[in-house]
């Protein structure tokens, strides 16, 4: 059998059948199924451009799955034009620009690209099959959370836009929760946002509820206030299109009026998504580029004006829900605390930095206080939000980034992975290859040499030195002496943590030193 005839994976609202696509097409529902079936890459990208299908899952998958009708279509036995199905990736991956999902899922079939087109089918298939795993195990997880928050009775629960079966490949994210904790007998009552101007809460989200046999009534969403003002709500479950490095998360517009209204009645805010939805290249909110739809699609209701000739309309697909009004992330890996629920997942970043550090008495030696760093980069978007930070403060200042070893790497490599500038890497002795200078230093507990090789660094050049923890100030100095010795110029130290107290910055005084979180020693 080829990949082409591949059976159709069970159980999910997206499926390959016989060369083909197939899906519900969500412009239809809820009064006509109509079964929606794409052969070509310009059915794709029109079905995810019109909302045929639509949420962040869905469109990933079908990208993935556009990629394997491109590559198909582009391949004559063993040869296949990789050109032209990069440029139909391209195509695809642009067809709604807010949802990471989708370049994701294009991404990644494109990964498969040089093993021909059946390896571009199965990269498809295994996602298919991933997505039904991993929102299985997210809406449990999530289940579990709100019924933490609220133990013991009935909930009465608000959900914005569609988030079930119909945005995934199947169990859905948000509103798959809501239907797992129906099938605990956890709920009383559903209020679905309408979800203004195309209806997916009244007509998907609906649809997907009365067929679970869930309890449930539309709600107006200039509504949604008044219903927590009247105690009628006692937590707010919603999706993402894209979480940023900080927490904040791009959902269907109106999200954000939800939160703020949560946030002042003292209601649980919890976003569901899958971990592929976060996107640690942004640092916060404010750059995920928000898509805006035809304006039609507010002046008019089934081609029908509801509005004077030639009014202009606003009308962004999606809004920003900033990180301190969510209270968790659940995604299938973990509960992420948002800004309402923990001070280490808001504030500055000194105080996020400062709420993951732990100590370790006596470690490495007698005497000497460890301070582990191990919670802040296992943070999710944490350490790329740290990173965007300090390439934007220092943009211009600096042509190069020197990591010294080994956890000052960490940082390093993300400054210049988000500046766009080489790395360099200053190591312990040994470890490098060929001419090196050497420059020794003392530490808390002994003493220890750095090594870079003379031709890591061009005369000239201005390099940004990176540590992670600053104590005495032996560690960076050393590194810009190295810095020196190949005749760069350290334009600044940067360090995670400056432990005070120690005497680190004064010895360092002749260059400019900044501490991304400041503790005592």
């Amino acid at each position: 059998m080829s990949a082409q005839q591949h059976a159709a994976v069970p159980a999910v609202s997206l499926s390959w059948e016989d060369g083909a696509i197939v899906t519900l097409d969500q412009r239809a529902l809820p009064f006509e199924h109509r079964r929606l079936r794409m052969t070509e890459v310009d059915h794709v990208v029109d079905a995810i451009a019109t909302l045929a299908v639509r949420g962040a899952p869905a469109i990933g998958l079908a990208g993935a799955l556009g990629v394997a009708l491109s590559a198909y279509a582009h391949g004559d036995g063993d040869t296949l034009d990789e050109a032209k199905v990069r440029a139909d990736a391209e195509r695809l991956a642009a067809a709604r620009p807010t949802a990471v999902n989708l370049a994701w899922g294009v991404g990644r079939a494109l990964t498969r690209l040089h093993e021909g087109a059946d390896a571009v089918l199965a990269e498809g298939l295994d996602m298919l099959a991933e997505d039904v795993a991993v929102n299985t195990a997210m809406v449990r997880r999530a289940a579990d959370l709100v019924e933490s928050l609220a133990p013991g009775r009935p909930l009465r629960l608000l959900t914005h836009c569609n988030t079930g079966r119909l945005a995934t490949a199947a169990v859905g994210t948000a509103l798959g929760t809501i239907i797992e904790l129906a099938r605990r007998g956890r709920v009383a009552d559903v209020l679905v946002d309408e979800t203004r101007p195309l209806l997916q809460g009244a007509r998907l989200t609906a649809w997907e509820l009365g067929e679970a046999d869930v309890p449930y009534r539309v709600c107006v969403d200039s509504a949604a206030a008044a219903a927590m003002s009247q105690g009628l709500v006692d937590c707010v479950l919603v999706g993402a299109d894209r979480i940023a490095a900080n927490g904040d998360t791009a959902n269907k517009v109106g999200t954000y009026g939800l939160a703020v209204a949560a946030a002042r009645h003292g209601i649980p805010f919890i976003v569901v998504a899958p971990a592929s939805t976060w996107d640690a290249r942004l640092a916060h909110g404010s750059q995920i580029v928000i898509e805006e739809r035809s304006p039609l699609e507010v002046v008019e209701f089934a081609g029908v004006p509801t509005a004077p000739e030639g009014a202009a309309a606003f009308n962004p697909a999606f809004d920003v829900t900033p990180h301190e009004l969510i209270n968790a992330v659940v995604t299938e890996k973990a509960v992420f605390d948002g800004g309402r629920a923990a001070q280490r997942s808001c504030g500055t970043p000194a105080e996020r930095i400062a709420g993951l550090l732990e100590d370790f008495p006596d470690h490495p030696a007698p005497g000497v206080v460890f301070r582990d760093l191990s919670r802040v980069y296992a943070e999710p978007g944490l350490l790329a939000g740290l990173a965007a930070q300090v390439a934007a403060d220092f943009r211009g200042a600096f042509d190069r980034v020197l990591a010294v070893e080994s956890r000052g790497f960490l940082l390093g490599a993300a400054v210049a992975a988000s500046a766009g500038l080489p790395l360099t890497l200053v190591r312990k002795p040994g470890k490098l290859p060929g001419t090196v200078h050497c420059a020794a230093y003392a530490l808390e507990y002994g003493e220890d040499r750095l090594e870079i090789r003379t031709d890591a660094v061009a005369p000239g050049d201005r390099v940004l030195c990176i540590d992670d923890v600053l104590a005495t100030g032996g560690t960076l100095g050393a590194a810009a002496e190295l810095a020196e010795a190949c005749g760069a110029k350290v334009a600044a130290l940067v360090v995670l943590v400056e432990l005070t107290g120690l005497g680190g910055r004064a010895s360092l005084a002749r260059y400019p030193l900044t501490a991304l979180c400041e503790v005592p020693a």
